[in-house]
Order: C-alpha cells, then sequence, then structure tokens
C-alpha cells in the first residue's frame, strides 16, 4: 500500500511541475515603455502592441474628441480612447499605463488604446 501512495505522489509531483512550466513557456512577460523611451524612435514599435506608462497632462483630456496626451519626462504622445472606456480613478495628472497600437496619424503620433489602466490616487498621496 505504501507503494502506491508514493507513486500517486511522484505521479501529482510531475503533474505539477509538468503545469508550472507550461505557465513559464506560456506567459510572455510584458515590458512596459515610457513614453520617452518610445518617442526617442517611435517607428520601431508601430508593428506591435504596445504597454506604456506615462503621467495626464494637465488640460489636455477632451471627452469629445476622446483624445488626452500622455506625457513623459521630454517628450508627450496623443493617446485616443475612442474605443474603449476610461477607467475610474481616471484624471489629469494622474500616472496611468497605456496599451495600444502606435500610429502616426496626420503628423502626430498617436496611440489607439485598447486598455487603460490607473493606480488608486488615495494610494499614492502623502497624508
Amino acid at each position: 500500500m505504501a507503494t502506491t501512495r508514493g507513486k500517486r505522489l511522484v505521479v501529482v509531483g510531475l503533474g505539477l511541475i509538468a503545469l508550472i512550466a507550461l505557465m513559464y513557456v506560456n506567459v510572455d512577460p510584458e515590458v512596459q515603455y515610457t513614453v520617452d523611451e518610445i518617442m526617442d524612435s517611435p517607428e520601431d514599435y508601430t508593428s506591435e502592441e504596445i504597454n506604456l506608462r506615462g503621467t495626464v497632462l494637465e488640460g489636455s483630456w477632451d471627452e469629445e474628441s476622446k483624445v488626452f496626451i500622455l506625457k513623459g519626462t521630454e517628450a508627450e504622445l496623443f493617446v485616443d480612447f475612442s474605443t474603449i472606456s476610461l477607467p475610474d480613478g481616471f484624471g489629469e495628472g494622474y500616472m496611468v499605463a497605456v496599451q495600444g497600437d502606435l500610429e502616426n496619424i496626420d503628423g502626430k503620433w498617436t496611440i489607439s488604446s485598447s486598455s487603460i489602466q490607473t493606480g488608486c490616487p488615495s494610494k499614492y498621496s502623502a497624508e
């Protein structure tokens, strides 16, 4: 009877190892760029969906045209959010993560967003 219990433990252990190995093989780490990194050579990022972070520029959010400006330290980038809704906690001056396709539209580099994520503002405020 001890042999069967031992065999079961070995089978379960090997199954867990196989599942963990599959998880690491199938999950590609998602690189998150800054606006400045993207705008150094934006042409390099037009063939794939990108994930970047930046701060929503004060006064740039336009609900009517569904566009806002994401700024880095030195560069800025337009974000088109016409196909998605903005998350709770979105606001000007906040750091956000944007995922989407980078395109040059009428001479302006714009990311057509498929996802926008924000953090909880109260988490970052000093009290």
